[in-house]
């Protein structure tokens, strides 16, 4: 298992030209001191000039020389190597990055000699003549007036204000309108709803590519397979593989190049009833799914009930699950209609290719109202397709009229293919943007369940279910990764920790809710009521918001804002709205408004710190392999990218709280390996007591009889007062058990008083 050890843990660290391979290096004793395996880095490749992030790689792929080129990546390797640490590296296979065409030699030759371009079966391009622009490259740039007058041409490229386009040879004279008449592509107003080639979800700027095709594949990997090779990397972590034409190929021929010995993980996104399928050559997902439990368990669901009820009487809608989905099937519904509207006739062409007497507009309306209904991000895995079958019998039954139209689709999905391919990658880019880009923004319940791969419909989790959920993962997925934060959570874990709280305090935050309100009222109910929760979230337990804090909330409600859509929007922005949302958060992290939320912060602010650190705990130690994003083990309040993708400050105490418990935590794990792999085991120790439900206690054995860690910690702090904890008890596996912080023997039946004196989690280990 992996090309060097087994996982224990990974570090994540987001790259940039700032913080390149070199900057690691110096950092690298702090980063192995945690006890993880694997250094886990963002993508390393080429990326566009002036790229944060690397996801908009360029072609040729080779290692970024703003990151420090292939040298710099040795010496980390070595460096690495010498602290014990692998290397896995994010690989983007399905897009490149395409914002300035002649920066990307591949797109920038599909431009130039359109469908006899060595390029042209590289890009999923649409070239039919119905595609909306004559069968041109409609590329989506220009104002919505269609007005091309600010066109020039300039050393035999064609400029619109900063961008710039290759010219077909011997097209450069006339004018620029003359010029652009002669392109294989056409410049088309960006709200058009036309584009000639298939994006990154809803990206102009990336641009899918066919990885299904052999010579692209080749291309596009054979950089990564010399880095394989030369023994650089352990593993791999795969982009976004269900926007792939068929993922399960892909990741079958991507084992079969990299080999058994490293690591392939999928940033795979789970619906709750969803189970990643079986037949994935993959060590699992990165883990969103085991996230959403871990978050899920701490929410305290008779809590939702009363959020429920401030929720209504701030936003007059209830937010609760029948609302949540009904909306998330309005959303993708316009989502496919007004974003995805090329994509969208690309699938019903698809799909009544073979058939002429097809009623066209049926199956475009049997296509959306499945995309809209299927609650997946993809339903072309085998484990799936009698959920397809089932949804689209469910919508036949509602609507008899799309019925013939619906068996179409069956039919035409029924094996690999165009109209499979695409109703599953428009289904996942409809998905996203429906639900996590919008959906999210647009309600406020609890919003540390509005999370990438959440379920805020239902957003708490019995004891009864998580360890059963465990239990499996344990079986299925023993290497899967378990994320907490990462560069795309909407919040922080620890912002996440401290919302979940209001569901322990629903009066308190009822009162806290009214007093804001009544003080500074917000522009918007409805966006003030989801942004409250997240200043709350990152409130300072000093109690004070400084300038700089305060720059970055104005920044979130900004995006927040336009993410909804509701009152300003990306392309449609409002500016005097915009103004009212900065006003009013620096009216409420000033004065008494601040007052009031500082007082509540305060008041919760020991049970938050016990239950943050209780969900770290059970991330380490639980089932799969933990993921520590950049500077998580201390205290983070980072809200969405970019916020959490700022610089880390790697100076801060070693002996931080929370660090302490990472270290603690991959000691045991460390020392205890196989309780931890393929042959270990997770069981749920027994708990006696009132407040019995307040506990969270498992154990992990090499073997049902061959227990070795347990770990035992609380969640409901909140109400579990000192006399709960004295009469609620734990019974320990047959053995004698050290405490790892104190150093004490248990055994038996302990009393829970006893077992989390020392601190909110108790890390137990088998002697002998």
């Amino acid at each position: 298992m992996g090309g060097r050890r087994e996982p224990v843990a990974s570090y994540r660290i987001q790259l940039t030209p700032d913080h390149g391979f070199a900057e690691v290096v110096e950092i690298l004793p702090r980063i192995a001191d945690l006890g993880v395996s694997h250094l886990y880095l963002s993508p390393i490749g080429r990326a566009v000039e002036g790229s944060t992030h690397g996801y908009d790689w360029v072609p040729p792929p080779r290692v970024s020389a703003e990151l420090g080129g292939i040298d710099g990546l040795r010496a980390l390797r070595r460096a690495a190597t010498d602290h014990g640490l692998g290397i896995i590296v994010d690989i983007v296979p399905n897009h490149t990055g395409v914002a300035d065409p002649v920066q990307n030699p591949w797109f920038n030759d599909l431009l130039r000699y359109g469908s006899g371009s060595r390029y042209a079966t590289w890009f999923d391009v649409d070239f039919s003549t119905d595609n909306g622009a004559d069968g041109k490259i409609a590329l989506p740039v220009i104002a919505a007036d269609g007005d091309l007058s600010p066109l020039s041409v300039d050393d035999g490229h064609l400029r619109y204000y900063d961008h710039v386009f290759p010219t077909a040879p011997g097209t450069a004279g006339g004018t620029p309108a003359q010029v652009h008449d002669r392109q294989h592509y056409r410049l088309v107003p960006w709200n058009s709803g036309l584009i000639g080639y298939r994006r990154f979800f809803t990206v102009n700027e990336l641009a899918g590519l066919r990885q299904e095709d052999a010579e692209v594949y080749a291309a596009s990997h054979r950089w990564l397979f010399d880095l394989v090779d030369e023994d650089l990397i352990d593993g791999v972590r795969v982009d976004h593989p269900d926007g792939l034409w068929d993922p399960q190929a892909y990741l079958r021929r991507l084992r079969a190049d990299v080999g058994d010995r490293r690591l392939i993980y999928i940033e795979k996104i789970l619906a709750s009833d969803e189970d990643l399928e079986p037949t994935l050559p993959v060590e699992g997902t990165t883990g969103y799914e085991q996230m959403r439990s871990i978050d899920a368990v701490f929410i305290a669901p008779t809590g939702i009930i009363e959020l429920d009820e401030v929720h209504e009487s701030i936003t007059a809608t209830t937010g609760d699950s029948a609302w949540l989905h009904a909306t998330e099937r309005e959303r993708k519904l316009t989502t496919v209609r007004q974003m995805f509207p090329t994509e969208h006739r690309r699938l019903v062409r698809a799909i009544t290719h073979s058939d002429p007497s097809a009623d066209v507009d049926a199956v475009a309306e049997a296509t959306a109202e499945l995309i809209a209904e299927i609650g997946v991000y993809r339903a072309d895995y085998p484990s799936l397709r009698s959920r397809l079958l089932d949804t689209a019998a469910e919508i036949a039954r509602r609507a008899p009229d799309l019925a013939s139209a619906l068996e179409l689709v069956v039919q035409s999905t029924a094996s690999p293919g165009a109209a499979t391919s695409r109703l599953a990658q428009t289904c996942g880019a409809v998905t996203a943007k429906s639900v996590e880009d919008s959906l999210f923004y647009r309600t406020a319940r609890l919003v540390a369940a509005q999370e990438v791969g959440g379920d805020p419909a239902n957003p708490a989790m019995s004891l009864r279910e998580f360890h059963a959920r465990n239990a499996r993962r344990a079986r299925d997925w023993p290497w899967a990764m378990t994320a907490t934060s990462t560069h795309d959570t909407k919040r922080g874990e620890d912002v996440r920790a401290r919302i979940a709280l209001l569901a322990q305090v629903p009066e308190r935050w009822s009162l806290l809710v009214r007093r804001i309100w009544s003080l500074a009222p917000p522009p918007d109910d409805l966006t003030g009521y989801f942004l409250l929760q997240n200043i709350f979230g990152v409130w300072p337990v000093s109690g004070a918001v400084d300038d700089t804090l305060r720059t970055r909330l104005r920044a979130y409600a900004q995006k927040a804002a336009r993410e909804s859509g509701l009152r300003t929007t990306w392309t449609e922005v409002d500016e005097e709205f915009e103004r009212a949302l900065d006003s009013w958060v620096d009216a409420v992290t000033t004065g008494d408004a601040a007052d009031a939320i500082a007082g509540l912060v305060g008041e919760i602010s020991r049970s938050w710190r016990a239950e943050a650190m209780a969900r770290k705990a059970i991330a380490l130690l639980g089932p799969g392999v933990g993921d520590i994003y950049q500077g998580t083990q201390w205290w983070d309040d980072s809200l969405v990218d970019p916020d959490n993708r700022r610089p880390v400050d790697y100076s801060r105490p070693a002996d931080h709280p929370k660090t302490e418990l990472i270290r603690a935590a991959l000691r045991a794990r460390a020392d205890h390996p196989i309780a931890f792999g393929a042959r270990g085991t997770y069981a749920p120790l027994p708990t006696e007591g009132p407040r019995s439900d307040h506990v969270i206690a498992f154990v992990r054995g090499a073997g049902k009889d061959d227990p070795r860690v347990a770990l035992v910690t609380a969640r409901f702090t909140h109400s579990l007062s000192a006399h709960d904890r004295s009469v609620t008890s734990v019974t320990l596996p047959p053995g004698i058990w050290t405490d790892a912080a104190t150093g004490d023997t248990l055994d038996g039946t302990v009393r829970l008083t006893q077992l989390l004196a020392p601190g909110p989690v108790a890390i137990l280990t088998r002697a002998g």
